[in-house]
């Protein structure tokens, strides 16, 4: 990789460490953000050199495998990335129902922001391994709808605009619920940041 070519970078957390506490530790916080993204972010740069490099050398290079290995660790610096912001301290920014048109949107597609809730949570609890829910929005049918995203890459809508990210991977709430990923999630909706996911609707 030159010294002219952008690498990617771990965006800072958009609030203190301990912000979302009770819902997120900061020992959970810290871990998943600078350990776990951290690591993506490395790898994907890791990735990019290396292919750089075969190509300055001339030498061969498995494709499949580092292609495989390079969609992985950017899905997951992406996700993360869209993560961070869409959670806000409960209270303050965070839970409660949304507003505005994303209220509207819900409601039309689910019909009620209760029955879009129970959907998205059976998304994220029933995520085979690690793996993500995302309330997406696809323009061609002016429809949001719910992926269920494994790993960071598979079963994912190609072009779709991603408006919300709960991360279910293990990593993301161990510290504080062991192996309760129902409990992580009910915790998710006390802190979700509807404002960001609003703005994210108002910007496709």
């Amino acid at each position: 990789m030159t010294t002219t070519q952008k690498k990617y970078q771990l965006p800072p957390l958009p609030y203190a460490p301990d912000a979302l506490e009770p819902q997120i530790s900061r020992e959970q916080l810290s871990l998943h953000h600078d350990k776990h993204h951290q690591a993506y972010v490395t790898g994907a740069n890791a990735n990019l050199e290396k292919l750089e490099k075969a190509r300055q050398e001339g030498s061969e290079v498995d494709m499949k495998a580092l292609l495989k290995e390079l969609s992985f660790n950017i899905g997951g610096h992406i996700l993360h990335t869209l993560f961070w912001p869409n959670l806000a301290p409960a209270g303050k920014g965070g839970g409660g129902k949304p507003g505005g048109a994303l209220a509207d949107l819900i409601e039309r597609e689910w019909g009620s922001f209760d029955r879009f809730k129970a959907e998205f949570t059976k998304a994220a609890a029933s995520a085979e391994g690690s793996g993500w829910a995302a309330l997406a929005y696809c323009t061609l049918t002016d429809r949001p709808m719910i992926m269920q995203i494994e790993k960071h890459n598979n079963h994912v809508y190609p072009t779709f605009k991603i408006l919300m990210v709960l991360d279910v991977w293990e990593h993301a709430y161990y510290v504080d619920y062991r192996n309760n990923r129902a409990g992580f999630i009910d915790g998710f909706w006390e802190i979700v940041n509807w404002e960001t996911v609003n703005k994210r609707l108002e910007n496709l």
